[in-house]
């Protein structure tokens, strides 16, 4: 049952049986427009071989969607009452979303970035609010909350300011202010850190994973559903769905075979592992993209040569392969099993120059799968023979 109002004190962070909410699951659920307006924007960027403005529009558009998601994420799990301000509050940050989404075609189309900044304005405002109320019931953490609702504030301002610059000033004003939001946390860390539990956060980062790959795989069926609406079956484009689906399950296998929850040990290395993946959660979503291109590619209607419609799809999964060894894989595994996941996306960046790209990625990502399960079986097969 609902409860009206809760005095919002700080969550301790070895709670028993942690989760995520239904409310934290519909949130999510709330950004799958927002990255599937992206993916798709940039898949049609690729096609028609806008290579530079694509990628540059979808990083941009991509940190919004992120930054957005990992500040909600982070003060749930601290913060959560689950009454009825809280739940209000999260309704206004989900509209913030949409209205974000609804600017992603604008964004990528005529470089105008206004729709998206209000829905973004509106999702850190409201978290402003959820600050401030922290503020005012957690007196050990005070300080620290008070830092990110002031921060947050300065930030939006900066948001807003940035529309009225030139456009050859853009970028340079965009970076500024992605480096000034990074720098909010940080900062009001240092005043006492929030009780973030580290369980809930790894479940957290792991669902919107799964949100990422399954936009990649939904992005890939689409397009194949078209290509075969229109009379275009064969075996070619069976065996591309089919490889396509092999890397998404291989990533998706990869990621989540490394648990990450005792890497959370002190804030240096919390923020590393959370911001760290913006680069997982955008190359998941690109990858569906790049399977988009390969299948127009085949189709003859890409306007791009092989070489990028390959890269499409090998660049993607070989940033995922090494930001993953980054986060999960270096700090924790030692032996063959560690340079396995570098020497992967060597070959993955290696097979973009072979006739057909997406296939040999799967056949690398499957070698790489069966290495990690064998090396598993290798150390379960000592430890039990001692």
């Amino acid at each position: 049952m609902t409860t009206l109002y809760r005095r919002m004190t700080a969550r301790r962070s070895d709670e028993d049986h942690r989760a995520a909410t239904p409310l934290e699951l519909l949130f999510d659920l709330s950004f799958v427009v927002a990255v599937a307006s992206a993916a798709a924007k940039l898949h049609h960027a690729l096609a028609e071989d806008h290579i530079g403005s694509g990628v540059l529009g979808y990083l941009l558009v991509f940190f919004a969607i992120w930054w957005g998601w990992l500040n909600f994420t982070w003060f749930a799990s601290a913060y959560d009452t689950d009454d009825v301000p809280y739940r209000l509050t999260t309704l206004v940050q989900v509209g913030g979303v949409l209205v974000l989404a609804a600017g992603v075609p604008r964004a990528f189309d005529h470089s105008d970035y206004t729709v998206i900044t209000i829905g973004y304005v509106v999702m850190r405002l409201a978290m402003v609010a959820q600050w401030l109320r922290a503020a005012n019931a957690d007196a050990e953490r005070r300080a620290c909350a008070r830092r990110y609702a002031v921060g947050i504030t300065v930030v939006q301002v900066g948001w807003v300011a940035r529309l009225l610059l030139p456009d050859e000033l853009f970028v340079a004003g965009f970076l500024v202010m992605v480096v000034a939001e990074l720098a909010v946390p940080v900062w009001a860390e240092r005043a006492g850190r929030t009780t973030w539990h580290p369980h809930h956060v790894v479940e957290r980062y792991g669902l919107f994973t799964l949100i990422v790959l399954g936009e990649s795989i939904l992005a890939a069926t689409g397009a194949i559903g078209a290509a075969l609406d229109a009379g275009h079956a064969s075996f070619a484009l069976i065996s591309l769905a089919v490889a396509g689906l092999v890397i998404v399950f291989a990533m998706w296998w990869l990621y989540f075979d490394y648990p990450a929850h005792h890497l959370l040990e002190t804030s240096a290395r919390a923020f590393a592992w959370g911001y760290g993946h913006y680069l997982v959660f955008a190359s998941a979503a690109a990858v569906g993209a790049g399977l988009e291109v390969a299948v127009d590619h085949d189709l003859h209607v890409a306007h791009l040569p092989a070489l990028g419609a390959g890269s499409a799809t090998t660049v993607p999964v070989a940033v995922f392969l090494v930001v993953v060894w980054l986060l999960q894989v270096r700090p924790a595994r030692r032996g063959a099993e560690l340079w396995a996941f570098p020497a992967a996306a060597v070959l993955v960046l290696a097979v973009t120059f072979t006739p057909a790209p997406v296939h040999a990625v799967a056949i690398v990502l499957v070698a790489l799968v069966a290495l990690v399960v064998s090396g598993r079986r290798a150390t379960a097969g000592a430890i039990s023979s001692t």
